[in-house]
């Protein structure tokens, strides 16, 4: 049960990344206009609803667990909680990175459809 309270570690740091890219404000050509700041409050909940995401990154952190373990596994003598701890990590890494990058995009493309200048 060594693996335990870095797999928790792990879970703990991916969920607060979890919202991360629906509170992102972009940049406008222009000052904001009067309706701005509730079109962005309006922009960033629907991002923030998107709740696909959060479980396509949970779905990466087992996968990349998995693989984890079954190289920790077959490499000589390593240790496959190690491995699978590693794993999780780097998988789920990288589906919050892009999970947060999508929820930006829904920022950016909701505001731009409520007529603001948005340019990234």
């Amino acid at each position: 049960m060594k693996a335990l309270p870095p797999l928790l570690a792990a879970a703990f740091v991916l969920g607060a990344c979890a919202d991360s890219g629906a509170n992102y404000t972009p940049v406008l050509d222009g000052p904001p206009g009067p309706a701005f700041q509730d079109d962005l409050a309006a922009c960033q909940a629907l991002a923030r609803d998107q709740r696909q995401f959060d479980q396509e990154t949970m779905g990466a952190a087992v996968l990349g667990a998995g693989a984890g373990a079954l190289f920790g596994h077959f490499d000589d003598g390593a240790d496959v909680a190690g491995g699978a701890i590693a794993g999780a990590l780097a998988g789920g890494t990288a589906a919050a990175v892009e999970s947060s990058e999508r929820r930006e995009a829904i920022v950016v493309q909701c505001l731009r459809g409520r007529g603001h200048r948005v340019v990234g």
